[in-house]
C-alpha cells in the first residue's frame, strides 16, 4: 500500500516513524531508566537534592547549593562563617544560576547620570568588586583587606593620563581618578607630576591612557581570592580552607569558643580534592554552620 503513495509522502511517513521512535525512547525510556538508577541506594539522597535538616527535621537547605549567613539587613552574622559572594539571581539562586562574565580587564565603574531619567546606570567593575569585598572582609574579620590596585576607600585604583600628543605620547596635560566620583579626594594627590582630580559625569574617560596603581598592598593579601569572587555558577557551598581559616578567630570570639575547637571542627568539615588531585581542599559552610549550632544554639 505504501509503495503506490507518493514519494513526497513515504519521506513524511518514514520521518514520522523515526519521530515516534524517538520520542519513546528519548523522551519515555531514557527519563524513566535515569530515574530508576537514580533511586538507587547511595544515588537517591543526591539525586533528591541532598537536603540538609535541622534538629526539627526541618529543610535548611542543601549541601550542594550555598546559602548567605546574614541577617535582616544583609549584614552578614558574627557567628557564622560566611560563603563566598554569589551573582546567581539575589545569591544562590538556582533558578538564576550564572556568573558574572566580568574579566580582569573590567576596571571601570560606571556611574548613574541623576540628570537622566532611566533606571539607574551605575554598575561597579569586578575591580572595584573585588577591592570593596577584601576592604569589607577584612574590616569584619580583623585581618589586612588591602589588595595591589584597589584604594584604601576599597574601589579600583585606576586613573585616566591625558597626554598632549596625538595617542598617548606628549607631555601629561591632566590626570583623572576614574573610579572616584566627584567631590571625592582622589587617592593619589599626582601622578607624573600633574595633580590627580576626582571623576565628573563629563569625563571622556576612554580618551585617556588607563594606568593601574599597584599601590602598597602584600603581594599575597591577606583575604583569599574564593572570598572576593563568585564561582561559575553561583551555587558553589564550600569555600576554601583558607578563608575558613581567616574566619575561625572570629566565629570562636562570637560564640565564646577557643578557635582551636572552631579550626578543628573546620578540619571535621573539610573535604579533599576530588579524585585525590583534582581542585583544592574545601570546606561546606552549611554542615560547618549547622555543626556549630549544636554546639552553640543559633541566637540571631
Amino acid at each position: 500500500m505504501f509503495a503506490r503513495l507518493p514519494g513526497w509522502m513515504r519521506q513524511h511517513l518514514a520521518a514520522l516513524r523515526i519521530l515516534l521512535v524517538f520520542t519513546v525512547v528519548l523522551g519515555l525510556a531514557y527519563p524513566l531508566a535515569i530515574l530508576g538508577i537514580a533511586q538507587l541506594p547511595g544515588l537517591r539522597d543526591r539525586a533528591d537534592g541532598s537536603f540538609v535538616t535541622d534538629a526539627a527535621g526541618h529543610r535548611v537547605g542543601s549541601a550542594l547549593i550555598g546559602q548567605s549567613f546574614t541577617d535582616a539587613h544583609g549584614d552578614p552574622i558574627a557567628r557564622y562563617f560566611q560563603s563566598r559572594p554569589s551573582v546567581a539571581g539575589d545569591g544562590y539562586d538556582p533558578t538564576s544560576t550564572s556568573a558574572s562574565n566580568l574579566g580582569p580587564e573590567d576596571v571601570v565603574d560606571t556611574f548613574d547620570d541623576p540628570a537622566t531619567k532611566a533606571d539607574d546606570e551605575s554598575r561597579q567593575s569586578l575591580l572595584t568588586q573585588v577591592c570593596s569585598r577584601s576592604a569589607a572582609i577584612g574590616a569584619f574579620d580583623g585581618v589586612d583587606g588591602r589588595r595591589p590596585y584597589c584604594t584604601a576607600s576599597g574601589v579600583g585604583a585606576v586613573l585616566a593620563v591625558y597626554h598632549a600628543g596625538p595617542g598617548y605620547s606628549g607631555r601629561i596635560t591632566r590626570v583623572v581618578s576614574v573610579n572616584e566620583l566627584c567631590p571625592a579626594r582622589p587617592f593619589v594627590a599626582t601622578y607624573g607630576g600633574v595633580a590627580v582630580s576626582c571623576r565628573t559625569l563629563a569625563d571622556d574617560i576612554t580618551a585617556g591612557q588607563r594606568v593601574l596603581v599597584r599601590g602598597d598592598a602584600p603581594a599575597r593579601p591577606a583575604v583569599p581570592a574564593d572570598a572576593v569572587t563568585a564561582s561559575g555558577s553561583g551555587l558553589d557551598p564550600q569555600i576554601s580552607t583558607a578563608y575558613a581559616d581567616l574566619q575561625a578567630a572570629r566565629v570562636a570570639r562570637a560564640r565564646g569558643l577557643t578557635v582551636a575547637r572552631v579550626r578543628t571542627l573546620v578540619q571535621a568539615h573539610t573535604v579533599g580534592r576530588s579524585l585525590g588531585f583534582l581542585g583544592e581542599p574545601a570546606v561546606n559552610v552549611l554542615n560547618l554552620n549547622r555543626a556549630l549550632d549544636a554546639l552553640t544554639p543559633s541566637r540571631r
